[in-house]
């Protein structure tokens, strides 16, 4: 599903004043390799939690070198207990080698066991494409920005807890 067709399921007035009365908090854990990729899909984060009232500078940003150092660093945020969600956003794009593979699987599997064993949920951002422009793509090109997508999952995850 592409973030124009998801941003239509959203209910943003909602959410907006859910979040505004729970005071909810949000950390972004991001890799800074494939920096073009990952600033696209800052900007839809940020974009998403602009539209439901939270600033910038109201959510802790920390950068890891890349993708594989997502899972160190969302745990050490995790242990904070801080947050209310964190989104760990990153980029691999596949190359000549098996790297790809193995180090996708194991962001996925590290996300995962940390949301098992963790007290704040971790949405992760992690675009693997097989190329630049697909990773362009769904990074504010054709397919939406998969930065908002995620951040609007934050928000709904942290929210499930006022059930």
């Amino acid at each position: 599903m592409s973030t124009k067709d998801k941003s239509s399921n959203l209910d943003i007035d909602k959410l907006k004043v859910a979040v505004n009365r729970s005071s909810k908090k949000f950390a972004i854990v991001c890799s800074e390799w494939n920096p073009e990729i990952i600033n696209r899909l800052l900007e839809g984060a940020y974009s998403f939690f602009d539209k439901i009232g939270i600033t910038n500078d109201e959510i802790f940003e920390l950068k890891v070198p890349g993708s594989f150092e997502l899972i160190y660093a969302c745990s050490k945020v995790q242990s904070f207990e801080k947050y209310d969600a964190i989104l760990a956003i990153g980029s691999i794009i596949r190359g000549e080698t098996s790297h790809f593979k193995y180090i996708s699987q194991s962001v996925f599997d590290g996300i995962k066991d940390l949301n098992i064993n963790g007290k704040a949920p971790i949405i992760l951002c992690l675009l693997t494409d097989d190329n630049y422009q697909q990773a362009l793509d769904r990074s504010g090109g054709k397919y939406g920005n998969k930065g908002f997508d995620c951040a609007a999952a934050a928000v709904e995850v942290s929210l499930i807890w006022n059930i």
